[in-house]
């Protein structure tokens, strides 16, 4: 008679995504870069500008530049009531990234990430860290820190 196999516990790494949509699609924040999630309210228009910056807004003391998401990717500027910002804090500055909804928290796995597609936008695949196959649909995981580096550098080919 043999002695019984001991289990082994293999526990998959996950991490926690803010998942929100721009346009049709859905994108995913690191929840470690997420501060706060506000409808903004009385946002002024900073003169000569780029255009993925909508403007500034006092946040509880704090003035925060909010950044146009739909702008930035290529949705065009439409603006959508009941707008959403996610408040994030890079290189000391605050920053709203303007969104058009958001949705929940999700846990998953680290392994399942896969690489951003050949045939993604190039606007998207500049800001993605690659993309997560949920039961209907993708979502990109959208890097902060590239995404505010295309802020004024967005005249790129398609």
């Amino acid at each position: 008679m043999s002695a019984p196999l001991a289990k082994t516990d293999v526990s998959s790494e996950t991490t926690q995504f803010v998942t929100v949509r721009i346009g049709p699609q859905l994108f995913g924040l690191p929840i470690s870069t997420v501060h706060e999630v506000f409808a903004p309210e009385q946002i002024t228009r900073v003169p000569l500008a780029p255009a993925e910056i909508d403007g500034v807004l006092n946040l509880r003391g704090r003035i925060v530049t909010t950044i146009n998401m739909r702008t930035l990717l290529g949705f065009g500027t439409e603006v959508r009531e009941g707008q959403m910002a996610v408040g994030i804090e890079h290189k000391g500055e605050s920053f709203g990234l303007m969104i058009d909804e958001v949705g929940e928290v999700l846990s998953l796995d680290i392994a399942a990430q896969e690489p951003n597609p050949a045939n993604l936008d190039r606007r998207w695949a500049q800001v993605s860290n690659g993309v997560y196959r949920l039961s209907k649909e993708l979502m990109l995981v959208l890097d902060v820190e590239r995404s505010l580096a295309r802020v004024g550098n967005t005249a790129v080919a398609a």
